[in-house]
């Protein structure tokens, strides 16, 4: 008898093309070559799940579990429905740094499956990604539902399943695998179990994978804007300063890049990046806290003064608002010489060292009050989820459960605004997988 090999515990590697089974071994090649595996949740990570355990392993039954009725969500809405991808950094060591929870152990999983491979996968299927100037990549469509046919496609052509409105209540150990154990009552017993579920905003929602043993961090907010309702600059609302510096007074955190002031306080890039990796430190603070913000970017007290100076010797005649020396928006420059307090007809010459000390000031230490913030529901990103402790990350596989596996922010793994999550998900998706 002819048998295809199969990499498994239960099937002896072998360089036969015919040995005699007996009765255990063909139970066992039987189960493998029609194995069900259940891919819990319909997102990013589920759906890169799905295919890569069909495309591995193509004699499986692969069907994909979604509680609500709705697929890939977030691929949707992200980057402004054009769906922000990847990101165009290709070196693993300055990738990983992208990653506030989960550094270290994603060095192994990127030398699996990186964003070169991400491109590769969606170019392989018709589908082009171009890359802006901040490293972002999108679909040349520029649009969301572009990424969204093609995984709705593959998964078509490879026969894998769907089910929504199948919310899944328990999940139990059984001789031959798991027992899914759904809200309406019904259970079904698979061999395989990848759970893609996302991240969970309260604790309880992993309350289901700590009864088989798996250890968790606590869940709290991530990539989220700062509040500011007592702050007059929201009445700048749609102005954005690049590059400038944040820090967070009283702790050591800081960021660099695009600000977007917005009409309850501000966002962009560099205040997404400061939630990220503040994200427990900020939640222990209440979201109560103050910011201070370099306008300049970099610049250092000294190269703001010298430039100043020079501003006065060739200028001096003119009037400060008519002399923008740091190129900084048109309406957040006349907001900045408002709090300097000085008059509108002020000319540069008569500005006097008190004045030019209180402009370094602001331009460099500008304070202000920040009171809660706002996360939008639909790209909603938490920091915790499954210990990685507990997970083999060169397979995703539960160290707790056998025949089990993680993907995607379920596990404590989250990265700044830009395509990393994506990243992420794509990355333990495809290993998850492999159900090795």
């Amino acid at each position: 008898m002819k048998i295809r090999v199969i990499e498994s515990d239960c099937i002896l590697k072998t360089g036969l093309s015919s040995i005699k089974l007996n009765d255990d071994l063909k139970n066992c090649y039987l189960v493998l070559k029609n194995m069900k595996v259940a891919v819990i949740g319909g997102g990013a990570a589920g759906f890169f799940s799905a295919i890569s355990a069909k495309t591995h392993n193509p004699d499986a039954q692969v069907t994909i579990y979604e509680r609500s009725d709705k697929l890939l969500s977030k691929v949707r809405i992200s980057g402004g429905g054009r769906c922000n991808v990847t990101h165009h950094c290709f070196k693993i060591h300055e990738l990983v740094k992208f990653y506030p929870r989960g550094e270290k152990p994603l060095k192994k999983a990127f030398g699996i499956f990186s964003p070169t491979d991400t491109i590769s996968w969606f170019n392989d299927r018709g589908v082009e990604l171009k890359t802006e100037s901040d490293g972002r990549m999108f679909p040349v469509s520029d649009s969301s539902q572009t990424i969204i046919d093609c995984l709705m496609k593959e998964v078509h052509n490879l026969g894998i399943g769907i089910k929504t409105k199948s919310a899944i209540k328990t999940l139990k150990e059984s001789k031959n695998g798991l027992i899914l154990g759904f809200k309406n009552g019904e259970t079904k017993e698979v061999e395989r179990v990848v759970v893609a579920t996302g991240g969970s905003p309260r604790t309880e929602g992993f309350n289901w994978l700590r009864e088989l043993g798996h250890n968790t961090e606590e869940p709290v907010p991530s990539l989220f804007t700062f509040n500011m309702p007592d702050e007059s600059i929201t009445k700048l609302m749609g102005v954005v300063a690049d590059p400038v510096s944040v820090k967070i007074m009283g702790s050591k955190l800081k960021s660099e890049g695009p600000l977007l002031i917005t009409h309850w306080g501000m966002s962009g890039p560099a205040i997404l990046k400061l939630s990220s990796f503040g994200a427990r430190e900020l939640n222990e603070m209440n979201y109560e806290f103050k910011t201070l913000i370099n306008w300049t970017g970099e610049l250092s007290e000294q190269e703001i003064r010298e430039t100043l100076k020079g501003v006065v010797e060739e200028y001096g005649k003119k009037r400060i608002h008519n002399v923008n020396p740091f190129e900084l928006p048109g309406r957040l420059w006349e907001f900045l010489i408002e709090k300097v307090e000085v008059g509108e007809n002020m000319i540069w010459q008569n500005m006097g060292k008190k004045n030019i000390n209180r402009m370094v000031h602001i331009l460099m230490n500008d304070e202000y009050s920040v009171s809660g913030k706002t996360t939008f529901k639909e790209e909603f990103v938490t920091c915790g989820g499954i210990s990685l402790q507990d997970i083999d990350i060169k397979t995703m596989h539960s160290k707790k459960v056998p025949n089990l596996y993680f993907a995607g922010e379920v596990l404590d793994i989250d990265g700044v605004t830009g395509g990393f999550n994506f990243q992420a998900a794509w990355t333990t998706g495809f290993i998850a997988g492999k159900l090795r």
